[in-house]
């Protein structure tokens, strides 16, 4: 039991040291910056769904008139 204690004291003491320059500067706004100007999908991904849904659209609106 003290063996498994001792494993996670290390891990953490570990993971503190890896992130604790982070902690201090937090994330540079240039990163932050990059992931605001992309938005969730790809554009062609918009453009397929507009298409899908203009076109059942324009298909209903045809079909109703003949």
């Amino acid at each position: 039991m003290a063996s498994n204690a001792l494993k996670q004291k290390l891990g953490n003491e570990k993971f503190k040291k890896r992130n604790e320059h982070h902690r201090k500067l937090g994330k540079k706004k240039i990163e932050l910056s990059k992931k605001k100007d992309q938005p969730p999908i790809s554009k062609v991904w918009i453009y397929i769904l507009a298409f899908l849904i203009v076109g059942g659209g324009i298909l209903e609106i045809i079909s109703l008139l003949f």
